[in-house]
């Protein structure tokens, strides 16, 4: 998404050699993807439509969430 659209910056941090960034942002799996500074976060690999969902959901104003993996 950081790549289709000037408004998403992405970055990527590496969980284990970075533990106080982890610990702030309470990383519980890999890949972790937290948005708006922890207003929302999914974890684990979701399908895109999850994704936005998750994103429309933290920039609304919504409740924060986190969001699983389908199984």
């Amino acid at each position: 998404m950081a790549m289709e659209s000037p408004w998403v910056q992405a970055e990527m941090v590496e969980a284990m050699e970075f533990p106080d960034l982890s610990d702030q942002f309470n990383v519980s799996g890999v890949p972790q993807t937290t948005i708006n500074v922890g207003a929302a976060s999914v974890v684990g690999a979701v399908p895109e439509e999850h994704l936005v969902a998750e994103i429309q959901r933290a920039i609304s104003g919504g409740k924060k969430a986190s969001m699983n993996p389908v199984q």
